[in-house]
């Protein structure tokens, strides 16, 4: 029992850290990468899809995103959804290729982008507590019912704290390294 809880814990631990990822790959670095668009939707046949499932989506150089529609039809509205997107990029087209050209990150900008990386691991950290209070109550509700001894109990938490260590350790190495990354020219 208590290890199918520590297992459950670990898992959602590692959930927050995926999550923590996803959301640092949103983040422009000055630097094009096709996962800048990962989270921009467009209308296609109906179903809001991701725009690399409505076209080709290559990065052309460290400042240039390129996308190319597979029908001709859909070049307006991938622009429109990268417009209506919260990036701030002007997408310049020609013909069925879209084109867009990132420009350097100002001072400024990357201490803001620093500010909000800090903000996503905090989120993060605040999620493996949320999973480690949650695991120590499962284990306290085993000692209630009798299931498991005070000193199994002892050693659960001891074990849950360990867990709970390591994946914060994680999220701040995650952390520094986005820092790093935004903060260099």
């Amino acid at each position: 029992m208590i290890e199918d809880i520590k297992k459950d814990a670990n898992h959602r631990m590692k959930r927050a850290i995926e999550v923590l990822d996803t959301e640092y790959a949103k983040l422009r670095t000055g630097r094009a990468h096709a996962s800048l668009l990962d989270h921009v939707r467009v209308e296609y046949y109906g179903a809001e899809v991701p725009v690399s499932q409505a076209a080709n989506v290559t990065v052309e150089d460290a400042r240039t995103i390129s996308i190319t529609a597979w029908e001709k039809s859909m070049v307006s509205v991938v622009e429109k959804a990268i417009i209506n997107s919260d990036l701030g990029l002007t997408p310049n087209t020609a013909g069925t290729v879209i084109r867009i050209t990132l420009p350097p990150l100002t001072e400024e900008r990357r201490k803001d982008l620093a500010k909000v990386v800090r903000h996503e691991a905090e989120n993060a950290k605040v999620a493996v507590r949320n999973v480690r209070r949650d695991a120590n109550q499962s284990v306290k509700e085993l000692v209630k019912e009798k299931e498991i001894s005070d000193d199994d109990e002892k050693r659960a938490e001891v074990e849950i704290q360990k867990l709970t260590d390591t994946h914060i350790a994680t999220i701040e190495e995650h952390m520094a390294a986005k820092e790093k990354e935004i903060l260099s020219v």
